[in-house]
């Protein structure tokens, strides 16, 4: 492997000797905080642009709010996701909010929908059907449909993050796009965007599980 192709992923180094996390520290051979200085510090002036700074400055003091006993260097988390998106969206100042959610977490999205309104935010919603657009329009066959022999309409994640420009959202919040379309509405939506909760329709919305379990799937391949 290159010595400067970044594969943290692999790095073995604890977490109280990693170059990254502490001064002075070690990284193995792929490392780039070690290997890739010159690009570090330029992208250190990439937070001082206009908006950048205040958004990451308010982000690292949303994550230090997530947990209680910090004097004591014990971390103990207090706070689910769906808070920690409220606090930060009160800290930034926002008072609109984009939610582009997949139809099959339509219920989901109306709880989520009033949370957000009754803590103070105007909600823009755009469900990924929106525009009823057939499936053939992206020149699909009919056996490549989930549904097949009958009308279905295709997700539309361009169609949404225009939506959500066009109402000039300050933060959009995305739950349940599939893969592919939730990648399509980042690369569309203006406004900046983070995840409530991905789509995995086998693990209940919890991707993790997959990672969690791995040593059921490999011990049943050893078998």
């Amino acid at each position: 492997m290159h010595k400067k192709l970044s594969a943290c992923a692999r790095c073995k180094i604890s977490s109280t000797e990693k170059a990254c996390m502490v001064q002075g520290g070690k990284g193995p051979v792929f490392c780039p905080t070690n290997n890739l200085e010159s690009l570090i510090k330029s992208v250190a002036k990439k937070y001082q642009e206009a908006g950048t700074l205040e958004f990451a400055r308010q982000a690292s003091i949303q994550e230090a709010e997530c947990y209680v006993d910090r004097e004591n260097n014990i971390l103990h988390p207090v706070k689910p996701r769906l808070q920690e998106i409220i606090e930060f969206a009160g800290k930034m100042g926002y008072k609109t909010i984009g939610l582009t959610f997949c139809a099959g977490l339509s219920k989901e999205a109306s709880a989520l929908d009033e949370v957000l309104k009754n803590s103070g935010f105007n909600v823009v919603s755009v469900c990924c059907k929106v525009g009823c657009v057939p499936k053939e329009e992206l020149g699909l066959n009919d056996f490549q449909k989930v549904r097949q022999g009958r009308f279905e309409s295709m997700c539309n994640p361009v169609a949404q993050a225009e939506i959500l420009n066009e109402a000039k959202t300050d933060f959009n919040i995305l739950l349940g796009l599939c893969v592919g379309h939730d990648s399509l509405f980042f690369k569309n939506a203006l406004a900046p965007t983070t995840v409530f909760a991905v789509k995995d329709r086998v693990l209940a919305h919890n991707p993790l599980g997959s990672i969690y379990t791995l040593h059921t799937y490999y011990q049943r391949f050893r078998n």
